[in-house]
């Protein structure tokens, strides 16, 4: 039902998922990410104790491999689960169960992980590959909404689109991007369009938040005068 990217920029350090379904909301229900720890994609039938438990590990320094062994292992549903993480250190991992919806499948590389379920084909997550690696010059975010527009464009989920979402987190607690299209008909064009106004109107805010080494943060510096 899914496809997705679990990834992070080497350039600054941002950790993101970019996503797309054929059922609502999948930002709520795939995308998870925490700073200084990883980003995790759960999916196929998901299991968000697989990002709820699996990130504090991933803070600690475990490998995205090892912390998905021990969580999988005590997961009595994982044959219908698939999972993507990536970590700090740019290290990958994926899980797809046997039981998950065909065609499905994984890729793994040095800084993300790419997984799909319920596609046309394989080819979805080679286009979904391409985009994000000919993209490296630009931001997380940006790269994010061309990877899920590119495995949209090459088929996607076998019923179609609804939903699409792209979350990423730098050093602070709170994301500095969260664009979701919670129910369109083309969710991929709308998460483009969303995430031009985001970055025009939105990001800016976000960017004048308070942080942890800066507890006033510049919007309130500039409203006191």
């Amino acid at each position: 039902m899914t496809f997705s990217i679990a990834a992070r920029c080497p350039r600054t350090g941002h950790l993101g998922v970019g996503a797309l379904t054929a059922r609502p909301a999948v930002g709520k229900l795939v995308a998870h990410v925490q700073s200084g720890a990883g980003a995790v994609a759960t999916q196929a039938t998901p299991n968000p104790f697989l990002a709820y438990d699996g990130l504090p590990l991933l803070a600690e320094g475990r490998s995205p491999e090892d912390v998905l062994a021990e969580l999988l292992a005590r997961d009595p549903g994982r044959e219908v689960r698939q999972v993507g993480m990536v970590d700090r250190q740019d290290r990958s991992y994926a899980f797809t169960g046997s039981r998950a919806r065909d065609w499905a499948g994984h890729h793994t590389a040095p800084g993300y992980a790419v997984q799909g379920n319920r596609l046309v084909s394989g080819e979805t997550l080679a286009a979904i590959v391409r985009a994000f690696e000919d993209s490296r010059e630009l931001d997380l975010a940006e790269r994010l909404v061309l990877a899920v527009e590119a495995g949209e464009e090459a088929g996607g989920d076998r019923h179609g689109a609804r939903s699409a979402t792209v979350t990423v987190i730098g050093d602070q607690p709170y994301p500095l991007w969260d664009v979701r299209v919670d129910d369109a008909e083309h969710p991929a064009s709308e998460l483009h369009r969303l995430h031009r106004v985001f970055q025009e109107e939105v990001l800016p805010t976000i960017r004048e938040l308070p942080t942890r080494d800066d507890p006033m943060g510049d919007g309130a510096r500039q409203s006191l005068g």
